[in-house]
């Protein structure tokens, strides 16, 4: 656990540095422990490329519901510590989606993850999806409830190969993807796109069209 216990030095000093343009949180500061992480972006109202999203990512210390790719077919557990471990990793990582909403595309990424929190048994993001540069995903994605999320990693660590289900122990965020909750391998996973932000664009398409 030497890369987790040095992530964890690494964000303890950040914290007591106070680097600015970023927020650190720690549940605990007799711990090193970091329960949660965020980078703070200008306030920019009515941005047209800029819709607020946010979801749980995943479930910790809980075995997915099906194998994920790249799990050769084993299911998968992440444990909260090494979850923990990787919050600075997911900090301006991409979110991405694939036509037909079913799995993952690395390269169409469509978004950005800002913040993320070990809440219980859930890690949970947000961030911005970039609504002008792709249209469909605001309109695909104001179904509540329809879709979901699923990691994506690098540097993972398996506790035993050998093992029907498999633990990972140590593993780097690399990005996610947004898809139908029904395809992700976990199945209690969410995304949905900010309310009051959505909102706020349909106001503002009302009004650019009485103008017109």
């Amino acid at each position: 656990m030497e890369y987790a216990a040095e992530l964890h030095r690494r964000c303890a000093g950040v914290a007591r540095a106070g680097t600015a343009g970023s927020n650190v949180r720690s549940w605990n500061p007799n711990e090193l422990a970091m329960h949660a992480m965020a980078v703070e972006f200008p306030l920019v109202h009515g941005h047209p490329n800029r819709l607020p999203f946010e979801g749980v990512l995943t479930l910790v210390d809980v075995a997915s519901d099906k194998a994920p790719s790249g799990a050769r077919g084993h299911r998968v557990v992440l444990t909260r510590a090494a979850a923990e471990a990787a919050l600075p990793s997911l900090m301006g990582m991409a979110v991405d989606y694939k036509a037909g909403w079913d799995g993952h595309d690395a390269r169409q990424k469509c978004g950005i993850i800002t913040s993320a929190e070990l809440n219980g048994g859930q890690l949970t993001v947000s961030g911005f999806v970039f609504s002008r540069d792709f249209p469909e995903i605001e309109q695909r994605l104001g179904i509540e409830g329809s879709m979901g999320m699923s990691y994506e990693l690098a540097e993972a660590h398996v506790a035993d190969m050998r093992a029907p289900v498999w633990t990972l122990t140590r593993a780097t965020f690399t990005g996610a993807a947004i898809l139908l909750r029904e395809k992700a391998a976990y199945r209690g996973t969410s995304f949905r796109l900010g309310r009051v932000a959505v909102g706020e664009r349909n106001a503002a398409s009302r009004l650019a069209g009485s103008r017109r």
